[in-house]
């Protein structure tokens, strides 16, 4: 029995530390659980400002000073617009759903309706802009609208109700990112000696994350929103309505290989061309020419010239990961969780694969 005496303090010592660290990462978890999202935030603003401050911090030696124009300069291209962004997609989702419900309670379909009776496409719409009521009611379409529009009327409440603590949030999220900028250095250095990881790890992980970092903010997620935002330029100018949604939708699937940008502005050009034709309203049908038009030769080929002229993928990151993460980080961070989702998920998955290396 004395034999094993050894082997039993070797393995309480083993456990009793494992079972303290666990306890010790889960507290730390639940302190800083409400501010997640505002260092997560922070982090990704600080990565965005990082290349400004360091061309400012050239020119203007101070470091606060440089570190705060940078910000300022990122508020005023990022934040401002984009804060207005959001404020009009929630206008026009709300404004989008009271026209879907009308225009399902109407039974129509389309909006447009064909005059000539001899025309069998002009009898197939009509046939489907006679979509009643009644054959809704089937399904229970109608139903489902009346109890979701209150819903969504009472989300939006609770977003105007807490503008106030979204403004603070902000602020402390640009607060947080300066003391990273100005101390980013020994704020890596203390993250690397707390991991518990190999120095090969980690070294592997911070290039890794360079590189996805760089890929997925600018290579995939830039050059889609500036699609997104080209499309709603151009539903803008051609009068399709919701613009701004539609330049979201554009954005997404901007991501998706193969399926592309055209599965939104196809669509809103035919029915342009369609509406005009059967209206004999040419103005109309000039309209969805031009935004096909567009469409071809704009949208779906400025990203080839960004991707070409002005940023370079670093790695390959593939679209389905960053669509997962888009979504995965959406559900779990809100909105800042679209852009640290799709650079958290392959580097959690680059993470199991040097795990795997080391230990199976």
């Amino acid at each position: 029995m004395a034999i094993d005496k050894p082997y039993n303090n070797n393995q309480y010592q083993r456990i009793v530390p494992f079972i303290f660290f666990i306890i010790v990462l889960f507290l730390f978890f639940k302190l800083i659980q409400p501010v997640i999202i505002m260092i997560l935030g922070s982090a990704l603003l600080a990565y965005i400002s990082f290349p400004v401050c360091r061309k400012i911090r050239k020119k203007i030696p101070n470091e606060s000073v440089s570190i705060i124009l940078s910000l300022l300069i990122v508020i005023i291209l990022i934040l401002i617009p984009f804060t207005f962004l959001v404020v009009g997609i929630g206008q026009q989702g709300y404004y989008f759903y009271n026209s879907l419900s009308n225009t399902v309670a109407k039974g129509a379909l389309f909006g447009f309706a064909c005059n000539s009776e001899e025309s069998t496409v002009c009898s197939l719409v009509n046939q489907a802009e006679k979509f009643s009521l009644d054959y809704l009611s089937r399904y229970g379409i109608d139903t489902q609208l009346q109890i979701y529009l209150p819903v969504i009327e009472e989300k939006i409440k609770k977003i105007i109700l807490s503008i106030p603590l979204i403004i603070a949030q902000i602020f402390l999220t640009i607060v947080i990112t300066y003391y990273i900028l100005k101390d980013n250095n020994e704020i890596l250095k203390k993250i690397g000696n707390i991991l518990p990881m190999t120095s090969k790890t980690k070294k592997r992980l911070v290039v890794e994350f360079e590189n996805i970092a760089h890929t997925v903010i600018y290579a995939q997620l830039f050059v889609a929103i500036v699609q997104g935002i080209v499309g709603a330029i151009g539903f803008y100018i051609f009068g399709v309505p919701f613009a701004l949604l539609s330049g979201v939708l554009i954005a997404f699937f901007a991501l998706i290989p193969f399926l592309g940008t055209s599965i939104i502005w196809v669509p809103a050009s035919l029915y342009l061309i369609l509406s005009g034709y059967f209206s004999q309203n040419y103005w109309i049908l000039g309209k969805g020419i031009g935004l096909l038009l567009y469409g071809i030769f704009i949208i779906s080929t400025i990203d080839n010239i960004l991707l070409a002229k002005i940023v370079k993928a670093k790695a390959n990151v593939s679209p389905v990961l960053v669509i997962i993460g888009v979504i995965g980080g959406a559900s779990m961070f809100g909105i800042i969780g679209i852009f640290v989702g799709p650079i958290l998920l392959p580097l959690l998955l680059t993470y199991l694969e040097t795990f795997k290396e080391r230990f199976i």
